[in-house]
């Protein structure tokens, strides 16, 4: 059986980068490991999740939860560094 953490080593996501999808999307961190590594090899689906953190640091902003707000800023910042050629526009 594989565990939370093998998923996240075959996903070429981080940790921080899931937990952001499963805020956005409400599903569990396994689930989101699952859907971010689908979308992160797929043609659309870098700049999918890129989108992704872009609302979670809106909602964060609106919710006045300013910690959450620079943190998700450096997942986004990493995101695009490590992901470059397709994370452009989305």
């Amino acid at each position: 059986m594989l565990t939370y953490q093998d998923c996240l080593g075959l996903c070429d996501l981080t940790d921080d980068e899931i937990e952001a999808i499963a805020e956005h999307e409400h599903i569990p961190d396994i689930v989101a490991a699952e859907l971010g590594s689908y979308l992160v090899h797929s043609d659309t689906g870098t700049p999918m999740i890129r989108r992704i953190i872009i609302d979670d640091i809106q909602h964060a902003r609106d919710q006045g939860h300013t910690e959450r707000v620079e943190r998700l800023e450096l997942v986004l910042k990493h995101f695009v560094a490590t992901h470059p050629e397709r994370s452009a526009a989305a």
